[in-house]
Order: structure tokens, then sequence, then C-alpha cells
């Protein structure tokens, strides 16, 4: 069985939880498919990263069991739907080590699976650290669906190798082949931004959301910091880079601040903000949601929540998160979140928290402020 034949046999099967699951939402597609038909690795091993839910590793691994992969999955969510898809098909994940996006993860390789992620900035890093660890002859074989894809993903490519060129299009699926690294472009992450307007700092790895800049959810919330109860323990939950996990730090030096984020590159951006303003006692932790956080343990809660899984726009993750910030409140604890209006959360934030008062609203965005019941 080759990885092909191994992903039609398996792709069907394969789950997207704890992630969001859907009709539409699907653990691995035509894109998948189409990188490990042009990767040509056969049991040589092999380097992916962005691998979403196992649509990379699984096939590989059912196709040659003793494999040695390194692999890189950002959301903790996606490395534990692949370790449930294992253990589902009865795949060994013994010869596949799992790496943060460092030059151990990419050292020395020679094929390099890559699921294209949609934001540039993170295909750069990713691009910097294959040319400058790999090895001279790497080839990399970064695909995904074209309607995600644009020209500048190859300037980016063309940035760090010497040779870029794109397959043929497959199945709404397209794959760039790189070659020829260029270390000399490599690094420079994270990016630090000074923002004198909200006296912060921002630090951000390539995949982070919103980059070094604030993003204007957060920014709004950002207003109502000094309205915000000064309390003993504090999350901010899908942090992202950090920003109101360390603007709260700053402004209550007493309080125990927790920032968390199911994104790798999430947690090691809000370290490096949280360092770069002087507020390294906050606590940073990759987690999904508050899986890891105990019962009745926090007073505040802080959320700007997503409404994005991967490409997919969904009303699916807030609710899950209202619930998480609605177990780890502490009684008469608060939830205080920012919302785009059209949304509409006031009626699940009852219900899931309990009682909530609008704050603020802009033409935009709606602050609200839950208390545990």
């Amino acid at each position: 069985m080759n990885a092909l034949e191994a992903f039609d046999a398996i792709a069907p099967r394969l789950r997207r939880a704890p992630d969001v699951e859907a009709h539409d939402l699907v653990a691995a597609d035509a894109s998948d498919r189409l990188i490990l038909s042009e990767a040509d690795a056969g049991d040589a091993p092999v380097v992916v990263i962005g691998d979403r839910y196992g649509g990379l590793s699984l096939p590989l691994l059912r196709a040659h069991p003793t494999r040695a992969i390194r692999l890189h999955q950002d959301a903790i969510t996606g490395r534990r739907a692949l370790e449930r898809n294992a253990r589902a098909l009865d795949i060994d994940l013994a010869p596949l080590a799992m790496h943060a996006l460092d030059a151990d993860l990419v050292r020395d390789a020679r094929v390099v699976l890559v699921q294209l992620p949609r934001a540039l900035d993170a295909l750069d890093e990713i691009a910097g650290f294959i040319a400058a660890h790999a090895a001279p002859d790497v080839r990399v074989v970064a695909g995904g669906r074209i309607k995600h894809m644009t020209l500048g993903m190859n300037d980016v490519l063309a940035r760090h190798f010497r040779e870029v060129r794109a397959s043929r299009a497959a199945s709404k699926s397209r794959v760039l082949h790189a070659a020829g690294p260029d270390p000399r472009r490599s690094g420079g992450w994270p990016r630090c931004v000074r923002h004198d307007d909200v006296g912060i700092t921002v630090c951000a790895h390539g995949a982070a959301f919103a980059g070094a800049s604030v993003d204007i959810g957060t920014r709004f919330l950002l207003g109502f910091l000094p309205d915000m109860p000064a309390v003993r323990d504090a999350i901010d939950l899908g942090c992202g880079t950090g920003v109101l996990a360390t603007a709260y730090a700053l402004a209550h030096p007493d309080a125990a601040v927790v920032a968390s984020d199911q994104s790798a590159a999430a947690v090691a951006s809000a370290r490096a903000t949280a360092a770069a303003n002087g507020a390294d006692r906050i606590a940073v932790v990759q987690d999904d949601g508050l899986g890891s956080r105990a019962d009745a343990s926090a007073d505040l809660v802080i959320l700007n929540p997503p409404f994005h899984s991967g490409a997919a726009v969904t009303d699916a993750i807030a609710p899950r998160l209202f619930a998480d910030a609605a177990r780890v409140l502490r009684p008469g604890g608060e939830l205080w979140c920012v919302w785009n209006s059209h949304l509409a959360y006031r009626p699940a934030l009852e219900r899931i928290v309990g009682p909530t008062r609008q704050v603020g609203r802009s033409t935009r965005f709606t602050v609200t402020a839950s208390t545990r019941r």
C-alpha cells in the first residue's frame, strides 16, 4: 500500500474532534491527497508541517509503519484529533515525533510536506526555518485549496528558495514545490511593535492572529479595562498575542494572571509580549479552551472569542468557550467578552454563564460582563 492508497482508505474515517465538527467541516480534503501524490517520498524520513487532523501523517504511517516523521501542528486540538484518529485506525504513532516550530523540527530534512497556512507571515516563518536548517537538497511540497491560495505565497517561498514552481491544479487544489534553500533571509521572529496608544509592545510569531498589531475587537475591549474588577485570579482565554493578559497584569500587579490559547504560535507570542512589557509573571499555557483548569478557580475571565476554525467561519466556538469560562469561574466571578454585535451572543451568555449586562457598544462591537451564578 502506498500513501495515496492509504489516504483513500482512511480519509473518510478521520474526524476533527475535539475540534469543532459539522457537516461542512472536514478533517482531510483533496489538498492533503495532492500533497501526498506529489511528494514521492518513498519510505524516507519526512517532516510534516501544518497537518490539520492527521490527513498527511497517518497515511504516511499506514503505508510505511516504521517511517520516521517529525511533525509540527500549531493547534493543540489538531494534535489531539490526530492521536484519536490514530487510535481509531490502529496506527502506531511511535515513529512520529512532535516538535515545536524550531530548528530541530527541520534540521537536515530532505523532504518537507506543508499544508499551506493562510497567513503569509506564517509561511514566511516556516520557510525561513526550512531554508536555514534543512539539508541543502531539501524538497518542499506545500499545498492547499486554490480558493485559499494567493500569488503572494509564491513570492514568500521565492524569498527563501531559489526554485519555486506550481503544480497543475487538481480537485480545486494545488501544490507549490520549492528547492534550493537560501538561508540569508531567515529569522526575525517574533516581530515586536510598540503601540503607544495602548501602552503595550506586541510581539507575534507568523501564525498569530493579527500579527504584531492590536486587532480592533481587542482594542475596543481594552478601553473598558479600568471598569474590570480587581481580582486575585484572572484568565485571558483565547489570548492570541497576550495583549489583554499583559494589559490586565500591568494594571493589577497583585493579580495572578493566566493567558491560554490552543495555538502554539499564540502561546509563544504571548510569552514574548509579556516579557517585552515586564510582565513575565503571566503564566502562558497551551490548552483546548480551559480544559486543564480546575473548576471554580478564577474570579475573572477576559475573552475575545474567535469565529474561525482554520479557514471556516463558524459560530460554534464561542459557546464552548463560554461554557469553559462558566465552569472555571467562582460564583460571582465575571466573564468580560467582546464580540461582533451581529453575532448576538447575549442570550447564550445569559444561558451558559449567568446574568449579562452590556458594558459598551460601538457600530461594530459589543462588550458584555456576565456574572457566574
